[in-house]
């Protein structure tokens, strides 16, 4: 089934007002500049965002932030190198936060992947960030019940792809994207490079294409840092 679209409106369109999106992304590390830029241009508001920070300068997600388009961010690092966006919002009360331990935010997005609704971890027991939460005692040491975390749809950037779906990504860029393809109902992916089925080895194959649903060519994807230190703003 070839899985390629012709762009990345095209790839975003069907987002809807209040959806959950994860993307993929470690700072500028496999962030998706592309299509998220495409979903500002499509507009969608009140979203979740699940990323590993909550946007930087005035691109990517902290343009989203900053054009009304996050309700609520689920994250592990909402300040920074220049949070400006994230701060204004959150001050404002504007925008809501989920603070997660950037370990617990992995695994809660693996587990939803491998269908675990919950497991326990010792990690922040004891702290604000276990409040309300259920905790257990193994074999004689305290651990906080986690929940699954899943999405409607996951933007994410790859390096190479098969018109069915399979991946590879470009070193750290990695990061969290092959666990939020399985984690979330439609999978949307801009890759560099596009090949025939059967051109990439299935040994390098990171991301089976059974988790995506969409991918788009982009061949010179930009890169957030360059966007920052050029003090661009989006859009």
């Amino acid at each position: 089934m070839d899985k390629t679209i012709s762009s990345t409106a095209e790839a975003v369109a069907k987002i809807p007002d209040g959806a959950v999106v994860m993307i993929g992304g470690f700072g500028g590390a496999g962030a998706p500049i592309e299509l998220i830029h495409a979903l500002i241009d499509q507009g969608a508001k009140d979203l979740t965002v699940i990323n590993n920070n909550a946007g930087n300068g005035r691109i990517g997600i902290a343009a989203m932030i900053d054009a009304g388009m996050v309700a609520k961010m689920i994250c592990s690092f909402p300040r920074s190198s220049n949070p400006r966006a994230f701060n204004e919002k959150y001050l404002a009360g504007e925008i809501e936060l989920d603070l997660v331990p950037q370990g617990t935010l992995a695994e809660r997005i693996r587990a939803a992947g491998a269908g675990i609704p919950a497991f326990y971890t010792p990690t922040a027991f004891g702290t604000e960030l276990a409040k309300g939460k259920i905790v257990a005692e193994f074999d004689g040491k305290s651990y906080v019940q986690e929940r699954w975390l899943k999405a409607d749809f996951a933007l994410i950037k790859a390096e190479l792809a098969d018109r069915h779906g399979n991946l590879t990504y470009n070193k750290t860029a990695r990061n969290f994207s092959p666990l939020m393809c399985a984690a979330a109902q439609t999978t949307i992916v801009q890759a560099s490079k596009i090949v025939e089925p059967g051109a990439i080895d299935p040994e390098h194959v990171v991301t089976p294409g059974l988790f995506v649903d969409h991918i788009v060519h982009i061949p010179d994807p930009q890169q957030e840092e360059m966007l920052i230190r050029a003090e661009t703003v989006y859009p």
